[in-house]
């Protein structure tokens, strides 16, 4: 081990740095992921709101259910559970590295999270756009 490596190791007031530095993380990790299932849970209700309000336009009129809103909604609030597990999860992984002086960036996970994002973002924009095009015919 380097002489800088070991005085990283070794140095109190770096590695509470760095431990509170990753827990920082955690927390943005968390409000991420509470703004996701805060989004889905808007996408889920949107369908409903709107199944209410073709009902109050036009009560005889048969009103099906909630579309692809419900189970995308739905998606999207367990994306940031899972998103809150993998958080937690690798806050205690990387809080192990930061005490044994080995920390290496994750690129599997953001790879993971970002292809995961990406395609989410893709669904909600054809379901967009589906909608839109059914509500102009």
């Amino acid at each position: 081990m380097s002489d800088e490596q070991q005085s990283a190791s070794t140095d109190k007031s770096k590695l509470e740095t760095e431990l509170l530095a990753n827990e920082r993380t955690f927390l943005a990790w968390v409000r991420t992921s509470i703004a996701v299932m805060s989004l889905g849970f808007v996408i889920a209700r949107f369908g409903i709101w709107l199944r209410e309000l073709a009902e109050k336009i036009n009560p005889q009129m048969q009103h099906g259910a909630t579309g692809v809103s419900l189970p995308l909604g739905a998606t999207m609030i367990a994306f940031g559970g899972v998103l809150t597990l993998l958080a937690g999860w690798r806050y205690h992984v990387v809080n192990r590295v930061i005490k044994s002086g080995k920390i290496e960036a994750d690129p599997k996970m953001v790879t993971l999270i970002t292809i995961a994002v990406v395609l989410l973002s893709a669904t909600i924009i054809i379901y967009m756009l589906v909608t839109a095009a059914t509500a102009h015919s």
